[in-house]
């Protein structure tokens, strides 16, 4: 049980939360590729960067440390900036999952970041099956913890509330 009063989430119910977010992150994944081939597009017609013989828009960008980078920021941002607005990605809030600070307060930036890049594709969570603490890697390195909230404190209005 956390210090806020809400019990802190279990295995199941964050990969439930997980499943959910994939399929977001895989909208917003295909998103920032579009953009991205938009760029590549923008820079080779107005003759920036042209394309190479037998070479097209895919090839240039998948050969690409700062494409990488990107879709990587892309995809770290979309959780940090969740985190640290109101706890909550979009998955998160259908299972009614936060994640915040022992005292209830929403993450830091720092947090959010730490918390993104040690999650792993979320076999951090593999520790909430055994650990007494019921505390993910994740959670355990970014100094936070997710809790499951009541449908009343699930609500938009009240977590809000709650950052101040």
């Amino acid at each position: 049980m956390s210090s806020t009063g809400f019990p802190r989430a279990g295995f199941l119910v964050r990969i439930g939360a997980i499943v959910y977010d994939f399929l977001v992150v895989l909208a917003v994944l295909m998103f920032a590729v579009a953009v991205a081939l938009a760029f590549s597009v923008a820079l080779d017609k107005t003759g920036i960067w042209p394309l190479g013989e037998a070479v097209d828009h895919a090839d240039r960008l998948s050969g690409s440390i700062l494409y990488t980078l990107y879709l990587l920021t892309v995809l770290f941002g979309f959780f940090a900036l969740f985190w640290h607005r109101g706890g909550q990605t979009l998955g998160m809030k259908a299972w009614r999952l936060r994640v915040q600070n022992e005292n209830g307060k929403r993450i830091s930036w720092k947090q959010a970041f730490l918390r993104s890049v040690t999650a792993i594709v979320g076999l951090g969570n593999l520790r909430v099956i055994w650990a007494k603490d019921k505390l993910a890697w994740q959670d355990k390195i970014a100094k936070c913890e997710v809790v499951r909230l009541t449908p009343e404190a699930n609500q938009f209005k009240n977590w809000k509330e709650q950052q101040r």
